[in-house]
C-alpha cells in the first residue's frame, strides 16, 4: 500500500488552528465565568441564608398515607411572581426528590436574560458566540491534522485528545442549536476542552506521519469515530450527573432551612429533576452507539489479528465500561436505585470510560499499544 507523504505544512497549519482555538476557549472561559458570578438567575430561584434580596416562606405538611412526607417551599422571585417546589420523602428509604412546580419547561435552566445583569447576560451571549468561534477553528485543526497525511486524524493520543475535546464542545453547541436550555454546560464544558488540549499539545504530542499497516482501514474511521463520539456525549451526561449530585443536596438544606454556601451558583443550575433527566436521557441514547463501537472492534481485531476477541486490555476495559453503563441504566428502572445511588454508577462508569482510554495507553501494554502516544 503507497502511503502519502506528510505536508508539514498543513501540519503546522493544524497546529496553529488548535492554539488559536485554545486562546478563544479562554476568553469564552472568562465571559462565561463573568455570566456565571454577575449574571441573572436560572432555574430555581431560592435564595441562600446570606442573601436578603429575596422574600422565602417555608410551609411543611406531612401526610400519613403510605409513608409519604411532602414539604411545600414557596419562594418570592424578585419579578414579583411565586415558585413553589414540593419536596417529597420516603419515610421508609429516606429518599428525597425535589421537583419545580414550573416543571422541566419553567425558567431558563442556568444562567440567561432574566434582567439582573444587562452586561453580565450580555457577556453569557458573547460566550457563546466565541465558544462557536473555538469549536470552528477547533474543527480546522483536526481536518487540517487529517489531511496533512491524508488519513483519519485520530490515530494516536495527541489525535484522539483533540478529537474528544471537540466532540465535548460539539455536543454543548449542538444542544444549543436545538434550543436547549443548557448554557450553564458552557463553563464546565470549556475548561475540560482546555484541559484536555492542553494536556495534548504538552504531554501527547506527536509530530503529524503515517501510521502502522494496521491502523489503515476503514475500520479507524468506523470504530475510533463513534468512540469519540461516545466520549463526547458520556462527558456531557456526567458534568450533568455532577450538575444533579450539587443542586440535590442544595435543595434539601434549603428545604430543611439550613444555611447554604456557594447559593448564588446553586441557583443558577436547573431543578435537580431537571438535571437527573438530562443525564439519564444522554445515556441512554448513547448506550446503544457504544455497543456498536464495540462489536465494530471486535470485527476489526478479527480482520487484523484474526480473532474477534482476546480480552486484551483495551478490550477488556471497553467492555467493564459497558457493564458500568448498563448496570446504571438498569438501576434507573429498579425501584431503590434511582437518584443519588445511580447517578454515583453513572460518574463510576464514565471513570471507566476515561481508564479505559489514558490509563490504559498509558499504563498498560497491550495490543493496542502500537498506536503509541
Amino acid at each position: 500500500m503507497l502511503l502519502a507523504q506528510v505536508n508539514t505544512q498543513l501540519a503546522q497549519i493544524s497546529n496553529n488552528l488548535i492554539y488559536s482555538a485554545m486562546a478563544v476557549y479562554t476568553l469564552a472561559m472568562f465571559a462565561q465565568m463573568i455570566e456565571w458570578t454577575f449574571g441573572s438567575k436560572g432555574g430555581v430561584a431560592v435564595r441562600s441564608a446570606q442573601q436578603g434580596s429575596l422574600a422565602e416562606s417555608v410551609a411543611e405538611s406531612a401526610a400519613a398515607a403510605k409513608g409519604v412526607r411532602k414539604v411545600t417551599v414557596t419562594v418570592a422571585s424578585q419579578g414579583g411572581g411565586t415558585t413553589t417546589l414540593t419536596r417529597t420523602a420516603l419515610a421508609d428509604a429516606g429518599a428525597t426528590t425535589v421537583t419545580s412546580g414550573r416543571g422541566d419547561d419553567g425558567p431558563a435552566d442556568g444562567p440567561g436574560p432574566a434582567g439582573t445583569s444587562e452586561k453580565a447576560d450580555l457577556a453569557g451571549r458573547i460566550a457563546v458566540s466565541l465558544t462557536v468561534l473555538g469549536f470552528l477553528l477547533h474543527i480546522g485543526g483536526v481536518v487540517s491534522r487529517g489531511l496533512s497525511v491524508m488519513r483519519w486524524p485520530w490515530g494516536n493520543m495527541y489525535e484522539f485528545s483533540c478529537a474528544f475535546a471537540l466532540m465535548m464542545v460539539a455536543t454543548y453547541v449542538a444542544m444549543l442549536a436545538a434550543k436547549k436550555n443548557v448554557r450553564w454546560l458552557g463553563l464546565p464544558v470549556v475548561i475540560a476542552a482546555l484541559l484536555f488540549l492542553g494536556i495534548a499539545v504538552t504531554v501527547l504530542y506527536t509530530d503529524s506521519e503515517q501510521l502502522v499497516p494496521a491502523l489503515h482501514s476503514y475500520w479507524l474511521g468506523i470504530h475510533v469515530s463513534t468512540a469519540i463520539i461516545c466520549g463526547g456525549a458520556f462527558f456531557a451526561a456526567f458534568i450533568a450527573t455532577g450538575a444533579y449530585l450539587l443542586k440535590d443536596r442544595y435543595e434539601h438544606r434549603v428545604a430543611a432551612g439550613l444555611t447554604v454556601r456557594a447559593g448564588n451558583l446553586m441557583e443558577r443550575l436547573p431543578a435537580s429533576g431537571t438535571l437527573d433527566k438530562l443525564s439519564y436521557r444522554i445515556n441512554a441514547l448513547v448506550f446503544p452507539l457504544w455497543t456498536f463501537t464495540i462489536i465494530a472492534g471486535a470485527i476489526w481485531a478479527e480482520a487484523a489479528w484474526g480473532k474477534y476477541w482476546e480480552w486484551d486490555p483495551k478490550e477488556t476495559w471497553s467492555f467493564i465500561t459497558w457493564v458500568a453503563y448498563a448496570a446504571y441504566l438498569h438501576a434507573r428502572a429498579t425501584a431503590g436505585w434511582r437518584g443519588r445511588k445511580a447517578a454515583y454508577l453513572a460518574l463510576l462508569a464514565f471513570a471507566c470510560w476515561l481508564f479505559n482510554y489514558y490509563g490504559v495507553n498509558i499504563f498498560v501494554t497491550g495490543k493496542h499499544s502500537y498506536a503509541g502516544v
